[in-house]
């Protein structure tokens, strides 16, 4: 879950139309191209912009290439790019984007898959994460460099767990049981998504569904989500929700709202929850009781899950989003230099941009296999107080978001369905289905039945 930009959609749209119309590619017809770039950062919020373009100025200082940096809002992404297609007139980089842009760029036919595969060569692919690497390829392609990532979490307050004898909450059945306690208890069990047109929503549940086993489509390519393994997921989610939870709909703000105050015992949120937990943004701080005599009780009382485990799944598994540098096709020769300046000399800068929520896929270097990884412990996070993410939180929690990439599993992707996933995801097929169990009392059997037939049209629009 990416935090809300604070820049006009609208004027970011159209400064990137006017600057493609006189900037980055198009400098190639005056022999410049090799010494400019105009690069778009999905990493909007003003104040990671300021951070980007003191990088970007850094760079452009040392090689004497001119960088032309435009901020803009994912979800005006695809909108921007196709104009810009059609105009002839596209940006040399893409910055941060996510899993579902990366392959909708590449169904669409816009990366220069060689210049990843470049890249992350140069780079040597041993210093990168395995997961991170697999789920930006496609066909065996590397299709785009992946940048960083954040983890999807399972936060639990652990001083209640203690008093109620709970284990922690890996399992289905774990959380079942906790979110039956903390309810009996007097708070809700557990807070999380449930709003039917919010891509917060699709991350939450996938998040339990990839646990489960339960996964977009089968081995031979069909959709599969009326599988047993995704009717138990659905109902697993439904019944948390409808039995644990508050009452209303769901959604970023007030899921951490409720946790912040001290109403749930569980919640789920991306790790761009830590700094705000331990309160260190003005506009998001913990309101707990006790919080009000000390402001890092929650912080200090909070333990994460990163990988859940249902009772039809082989395995613990973890949901996650990675961003990548995407290379256009027909970039400027310089792209390449700068992504590799950013992927090593740059790199802590821009993971300093927003530790928690920017977790390290280029672990080390062949010299210093942890020295990137080693280094993010050491940032400071927060917006209007800064603090080491060390000082606040124990080893163990750094150390299972500092793994959590290692981890990471998407829909589809894996199995060469990344267009799809995007799409699906994109549409809020399982939201939606969601809803009607949350909402209208409807089946497990019912909903994933919808999610089904919704599904199977977008995959056949896609063929």
């Amino acid at each position: 879950m990416r935090k809300h930009s604070v820049v006009g959609l609208a004027a970011v749209s159209a400064v990137a139309l006017a600057l493609t119309g006189c900037t980055g590619q198009a400098e190639a017809e005056n022999g410049s191209a090799d010494k400019s770039l105009l690069i778009w950062t999905m990493e909007d919020v003003a104040e990671r912009v300021a951070i980007e373009q003191q990088i970007v100025d850094e760079y452009s200082k040392e090689t004497g290439v001119k960088v032309e940096l435009v901020a803009l809002a994912e979800d005006q992404l695809s909108t921007v790019l196709a104009s810009s297609a059609a105009a002839g007139n596209l940006p040399d980089l893409v910055g941060a984007v996510s899993l579902p842009g990366i392959n909708q760029m590449d169904s669409d036919g816009l990366l220069d898959s060689s210049a990843a595969e470049e890249i992350v060569k140069s780079l040597d692919p041993s210093t990168f994460s395995d997961a991170a690497l697999s789920l930006t390829q496609a066909d065996g392609e590397q299709i785009a460099v992946p940048s960083d990532g954040w983890a999807q979490l399972l936060y639990y307050r652990t001083d209640l767990f203690e008093k109620l004898g709970l284990e922690p909450p890996t399992t289905y059945d774990a959380i079942e049981k906790a979110a039956t306690a903390l309810d009996e208890s007097g708070i809700a069990g557990i807070v999380a998504s449930t709003t039917p047109a919010d891509s917060f929503t699709q991350q939450t549940f996938e998040h339990f569904a990839l646990a489960n086993g339960c996964e977009l489509v089968d081995k031979s390519g069909d959709i599969a989500l009326d599988s047993t393994e995704c009717q138990h997921s659905i109902e697993f989610y439904g019944d948390l929700i409808k039995n644990y939870s508050v009452a209303g709909t769901q959604d970023a703000d007030t899921t951490r709202a409720t946790y912040f105050a001290g109403e749930a015992g569980m919640v789920v949120w991306s790790s761009f929850l830590l700094d705000e937990l331990a309160g260190l943004r003005n506009d998001a701080l913990p309101t707990c009781e006790e919080c009000a005599a000390d402001p890092s009780f929650l912080a200090a009382n909070t333990g994460v899950v990163s990988a859940l485990e249902g009772p039809d799944a082989k395995g613990p598994s973890s949901f996650g989003e990675i961003v990548s540098w995407a290379v256009l096709k027909d970039a400027s020769p310089a792209a390449q230099d700068f992504v590799e300046y950013m992927m090593s000399k740059g790199y802590g800068d821009w993971l300093g941009i927003a530790p928690e929520g920017k977790v390290p896929t280029r672990l080390g270097t062949p010299e210093n296999p942890t020295e990137y990884t080693d280094a993010w412990q050491q940032l400071e996070a927060g917006v209007d107080t800064k603090a080491l993410l060390s000082s606040v939180y124990g080893a163990e929690i750094l150390d299972a978001v500092a793994q959590s990439p290692g981890n990471f599993s998407r829909w589809g992707i894996p199995t060469g369905h990344g267009a799809l996933s995007a799409a699906v995801s994109g549409q809020f097929v399982l939201p939606q289905a969601l809803s009607t169990v949350i909402d209208g009392g409807g089946s497990a059997k019912d909903a994933a039945k919808q999610a089904v037939e919704q599904a199977k049209v977008i995959q056949s629009d896609l063929e």
